[in-house]
């Protein structure tokens, strides 16, 4: 039996290549099963062992932006959240659309009294009566991983906001729990410790089916940075003016004129946001 190639992930962690894991990234991106044995094809051709799990992603993105963009678009989801930076706001307002999404009031960047201190809340999320502390952890680099210190720093944080709130009936914001949205990944001893003191992880990956990615994804609220069909000048413009999604700009289609694009390339661009909408 022919041994198993080995890629190297953003970690440096070697595993065994999974094909299967491949496959399921481009039917997410809505590739068609033609495109997805054209790429299989490239990456089989070019596959050695210690390959970088970069190197792979690279393959299969530039067959895809160069056949089908809005595929090319979609797959790069994960690279796509981590060019909201260089600061986390974008990626605070972000959170905050998905949250509104999912039926909660939102507000960002909140400054909100503790018993001891003062406190800046990245998201506060509201769902009838119950309040939600919402911490967003941002990385703009692969392989960096939340350790149990963040949602150790938040727990006593929330704890600070909750006993003010008890200690204050008419305090504006009762908050009933801490959440930490990031981008990356938090290690199995930070989860641990997070389900032992009843606060919520989202990460990349996590939790089952609810993760980051499962949000994006069942929501369709791509982030602006994921058009791969627009220059990184153009994407900037979109953030500094405070669009972090493609749904924003196919409800408010004079927003595309930030760019200043005019003829046939305005009218190809306005195409492809309607379709990644």
């Amino acid at each position: 039996m022919d041994k198993a190639i080995r890629v190297k992930k953003y970690s440096g962690e070697l595993v065994d290549f999974n094909r299967d894991k491949l496959i399921r990234s481009l039917r997410n991106a809505k590739a068609d099963e033609h495109l997805i044995n054209e790429i299989l094809e490239e990456v089989n051709r070019n596959l050695y062992d210690g390959i970088s799990t970069k190197k792979i992603y690279q393959l299969a993105f530039n067959i895809l932006k160069r056949k089908k963009s809005i595929c090319a678009s979609r797959y790069k989801l994960k690279k796509a959240i981590m060019e909201l930076g260089p600061s986390g706001y974008p990626f605070e307002k972000y959170v905050g659309v998905l949250l509104n999404y999912e039926g909660f009031r939102t507000e960002v960047g909140v400054s909100v009294q503790g018993k001891c201190v003062s406190h800046e809340v990245d998201v506060v999320a509201i769902d009838s009566d119950n309040h939600y502390m919402v911490e967003c952890k941002y990385h703009n680099r692969q392989g960096r991983v939340n350790d149990v210190k963040i949602p150790l720093y938040i727990q006593s944080r929330f704890m600070d906001l909750k006993e003010q709130c008890e200690e204050n009936n008419h305090h504006p914001n009762k908050f009933h729990q801490g959440w930490v949205y990031t981008n990356t990944r938090f290690t199995s001893e930070a989860i641990t410790y997070a389900e032992c003191v009843g606060l919520k992880l989202v990460s990349w990956d996590y939790p089952p089916n609810d993760s980051l990615k499962d949000k994006i994804n069942k929501s369709g609220l791509f982030p602006i940075t994921s058009m791969a069909f627009i220059t990184k000048k153009e994407k900037e413009i979109f953030l500094k003016n405070g669009v972090v999604h493609c749904r924003e700009i196919c409800e408010n289609p004079q927003l595309i004129e930030l760019l200043g694009l005019r003829g046939a390339r305005l009218r190809k661009v306005k195409e492809l946001i309607n379709m990644m909408c």
